[in-house]
């Protein structure tokens, strides 16, 4: 009788198997963690979309309500930024594959 109960058992269980993407995903929409992964990403991006000298040149990066804040160290780099703002938004956008910023502050 043991046996027949433990087959029935196996049969009536409801499986909670999904792909491990999948999963991340359910994890991801449920904390609410998908708008700081994709920040996270713009911020890591930075170097990668400006070039080395500039992000040498450029701290304390950081996004509230879509904006990225960046300081500046140089008055003429800060000028050239704000020339290729829109541009540098764009590319950022497209790293973190999503909008994710839609200004850029140079202080």
């Amino acid at each position: 009788m043991i046996p027949y109960l433990s087959i029935r058992n196996n049969f009536m269980r409801k499986s909670n198997e999904k792909p491990l993407k999948a999963a991340i995903e359910e994890f991801l929409e449920t904390f609410h963690l998908r708008d700081k992964l994709s920040q996270t990403k713009v911020i890591q991006s930075w170097e990668k979309v400006v070039g080395e000298m500039v992000a040498r040149n450029t701290s304390q990066l950081h996004i509230r309500n879509k904006v990225l804040y960046v300081k500046v160290n140089s008055a003429a780099l800060r000028n050239e930024l704000l020339f290729a703002r829109t541009k540098i938004m764009n590319t950022l956008n497209k790293e973190a594959g999503s909008i994710v910023i839609e200004d850029i502050v140079l202080n």
